[in-house]
Order: C-alpha cells, then structure tokens, then sequence
C-alpha cells in the first residue's frame, strides 16, 4: 500500500478569517491520500519530532487551526488526520463508533511513521477517546500520549446544556444560530470566543460529519483503556470544560488510579472544552511542557 502526496487546499471561508502569518504557515501544507481513502494533513520539516492530533467529533483538522503554526515554528513535524468518517475522510468500512477507528489508524500508521523519531499523540475530545484505544491496542506506535478535554470515562454532569439539532432547519441563517448555540453549549466558556473563525471552522466540519450515532463516548471505554497505555500520559483540559466541570477531584482522582504512566494533569486556567482554540497560548505551554521529552529523544534535534 502507498499513499498520493499533493498541497494542501484550506477551506476558503476559513482562510479568509486567519492571522496572514498562520495563514501562510497553514497553505505550505500537504495532503496526503491514504487507502480508506483517509486524508492526513502535514506541515514542518520532515526531520523534526512528530506530533500527531487527532481532532474532536464532528470535526476535521481544523480543531487544531490555532496551534499548527507554533508547533511548526517549534521545529515540529505536524501530522493532522481527519478521523475516518469526519472531514475528508470516508467512514470505516466496518462500526459507526470510536472502536471502529482503531485497526484503520494503526494501518495508516504503518505508512506514515518514522521509526527514528519518536511521536507525540495529542487528542482533541473524540480523538483523545480515540488514541487511547490506539495505543492501549498498539502501545508501540507513540512515545508519548496527550489527551485533550477526552470523554469515555463514565461521569455526567447534570446541568448539561443540550445541543440542537440543525440538518433540518431550512435555512442558513437558522442553521448558524444552532450552530452558535451547540458552540456555546460544549466547545467554548466566553461569548468573545465564538468568532468568524471559529463559525467558519465549526460549519465547515459539521457539514461532513458522517458518524452521527457515536454512543461510547458517554461510557467508561477510556478507564478501561488507561491500564493498557505504557507511554508516559499528559492530561489537558479546560477549567470549565462543559463535560466535566465541577467534577475535576472526581476525574483527576480517576486518570492517578487507572492509568500507570500518568506524567502530569493540568487544568488551563479560564477556557471551554475547546481550550486549544479558545487559550491557544496557554495551551501551546501546556503543551510544550508535555513535549520536552519527546523532543528531546530525537536523533535530529
């Protein structure tokens, strides 16, 4: 098996709302086409150590649109995957559920990782679920482990606000105010966050989300994993991340007795679930911090 190489095209609405600078950075990109087909997305010196992000559900690389760019004045190898069934990727051929993802990414792997350069995972909401079961099933195929705003651990919280449903609404003015409202509702804590940048992001994934029934994500299918994971583990999330807030003792007292290779937890101070968007440069910190190591065990750097 082999994969096509070609530049990466930006969703013009979007491009249109970045920094020139980010902008710039994001269009020297690459598309790659892997057998699924799934579409994978890399920017940075290809000598640099590797993060791979995998994003949130009902999203696409573009979760990540803020932190691409620092990460590559890093001197990082960025690898942005749009999960099977969301963004540019067609659904698995087999489940509509996070446990279908896990055979298709680890094969992908194989074609893509560099055996001299150790590789950081970091998982946005979905996509932490989603590398937590990649590695607990395949622990050789990352150094490291970051889980960002991650479900699939059992816990509820009772004043959720519910999202809208918007695929039927018959314009696009009603479309954009759910949009606005489930923004709100999950992804971020300050009305001054939900930007042009973030609506464009958010309606550009939404659209292509081809997995609408995912389930597990509301069960403890990560706390079942964490044992299996040997990497060392980073745990990021938002203070007020609307899955867990006020359950933080709950939770950090959950990840310290399942997961045995748990290397640090932090809160980012004042953000939503959606914290790498929302405090992008707190989050580059927290994230740095996560790194180091990997960084450091690069034969290149």
């Amino acid at each position: 098996m082999s994969f096509t190489t070609e530049p990466i095209d930006v969703d013009a609405d979007v491009l249109a709302h970045l920094p020139v600078d980010a902008a710039i950075v994001l269009q020297t990109g690459q598309r790659l086409t892997l057998p699924g087909p799934m579409v994978w997305h890399a920017w940075g010196p290809v000598e640099g150590s590797v993060v791979v992000l995998l994003h949130g559900g009902s999203g696409s690389w573009m979760h990540w649109i803020r932190n691409i760019a620092p990460l590559v004045a890093q001197g990082r190898r960025v690898l942005a995957v749009d999960l099977p069934g969301f963004g540019d990727s067609a659904a698995p051929l087999h489940g509509g559920d996070v446990d279908a993802l896990i055979e298709p990414l680890h094969a992908a792997w194989q074609l893509l990782k560099r055996p001299d350069v150790a590789s950081t995972f970091v998982g946005f909401s979905f996509g932490g679920m989603t590398a937590a079961l990649w590695l607990a099933a395949y622990p050789e195929d990352a150094a490291q482990l970051v889980m960002v705003g991650s479900p699939g651990l059992g816990l509820t919280v009772p004043d959720r606000i519910a999202l809208k449903g918007w695929r039927h609404l018959p314009n696009e003015a009603m479309q954009a105010e759910a949009h606005r409202h489930n923004l709100m509702a999950l992804m971020l804590r300050h009305e001054d966050s939900l930007d042009a940048l973030a609506m464009a992001v958010h309606t550009a994934n939404v659209k292509r989300d081809r997995m609408p029934r995912r389930r597990l994500s509301s069960t403890p299918i990560v706390v079942t994993a964490l044992p299996r994971i040997r990497c060392p583990l980073h745990v990021v999330f938002g203070e007020w991340d609307a899955l867990y807030k006020g359950r933080w003792l709950e939770v950090e007292a959950m990840f310290k007795a399942k997961a045995p290779h748990l290397a640090s937890w932090q809160l980012v101070p004042d953000s939503g679930h959606w914290v790498q968007y929302e405090r992008a440069d707190a989050f580059q910190l927290a994230l740095l911090a996560c790194t180091a190591d990997t960084a450091a065990l690069s034969p290149n750097k």
